[in-house]
C-alpha cells in the first residue's frame, strides 16, 4: 500500500482521481480501525494532514463560519467563535468519546463516515450547515440535511451559515456510558424575540439512518414561551 502526503488540496484530489482504490486519510480514528479489521484494502492512503487550507476556521463573507475538514474535535470543542446557535457544534464535539479520540478525530472524517450514532451529524443538521464536496474538476455545496443519505452513506463533503439574531444552540447526548456512541442525541438551535420563540431547528441523532428533523416541534407556535 502506497502512502502520499500532498501539501495542497489540488494535489490530493489529483492523487485520488488517478487511483480509484486510494482513500483519503484524515485523523484516522475510524479508517485505521477498519484497516486493522481488514474491512477495507485501499491501494494507497492520501494523507490530508499537510494541507493548510483544511486546517483553518474563518468568518465567511456572507456571515457564519467556514470550517476546515481537518480541524480536530478537540479544536472545535475549544473554539470560542462557535457561539450562539453555532454552540451546538462545539457542544457536540466536546462529547465525542474521550480526549485521546477528540485529539485525533477530525470534523471531515466524522462527516464523511456518516455514522448516525456519532455526535456531529445531528449538530450540523441543527445548525443548517453546508458541506463542500470537492472533486478534481468541480466543487459543490450540499446542505447537511441532504448530505447524510443513509446509514454510513453520504453525498460526499463548507461551513456554518449565519444564525438568526439572538440564536443559541444546545446539544444533549444520552449514552449507556460516558464516551460511548449516543443512544439518542438532541441538537437544537433556538432564537427568542420579546420572550417568544421566533426560530427553532431540531435534529435527533441515533434515531434513524440519518439525523432526523422534527418539523412539528420547530413550528414555534405564536406566543410560545419557554416553560
Amino acid at each position: 500500500m502506497d502512502f502520499h502526503q500532498p501539501t495542497s488540496l489540488d494535489q490530493a484530489l489529483a492523487l485520488l482521481a488517478a487511483d480509484p482504490e486510494a482513500l483519503p486519510l484524515a485523523g484516522g480514528a475510524t479508517l485505521m480501525a477498519m484497516l486493522n479489521a481488514e474491512l477495507i484494502e485501499p491501494s494507497a492512503l492520501v494523507s490530508l494532514s499537510a494541507i493548510d487550507e483544511l486546517q483553518t476556521i474563518e468568518a465567511a463573507p456572507e456571515g457564519g463560519l467556514r470550517i476546515g475538514a481537518m480541524l480536530s474535535h478537540a479544536t472545535l470543542a475549544a473554539e470560542g467563535r462557535l457561539a450562539g446557535g453555532h454552540a451546538v457544534v462545539r457542544q457536540a464535539a466536546a462529547q465525542i468519546a474521550h480526549p485521546s479520540v477528540r485529539n485525533i478525530g477530525t470534523l471531515g472524517g466524522a462527516v464523511a463516515h456518516g455514522d448516525p450514532s456519532s455526535d456531529l451529524p445531528a449538530a450540523l443538521v441543527a445548525a443548517d450547515a453546508r458541506i463542500e464536496v470537492a472533486g478534481s474538476t468541480a466543487r459543490r455545496r450540499v446542505a447537511a440535511e441532504d448530505f447524510f443519505e443513509d446509514y454510513l452513506t453520504s453525498a460526499l463533503q463548507e461551513g456554518l451559515p449565519a444564525q438568526p439574531a439572538g440564536a443559541f444552540g444546545h446539544y444533549e447526548k444520552f449514552a449507556r456510558v460516558h464516551g460511548d456512541y449516543a443512544t439518542l442525541s438532541v441538537a437544537v438551535v433556538l432564537a427568542m424575540k420579546e420572550g417568544k420563540c421566533s426560530f427553532a431547528r431540531i435534529a435527533l441523532g441515533a434515531a434513524g439512518p440519518t439525523p432526523v428533523r422534527v418539523p412539528d416541534a420547530e413550528a414555534c407556535p405564536a406566543g410560545l414561551r419557554p416553560g
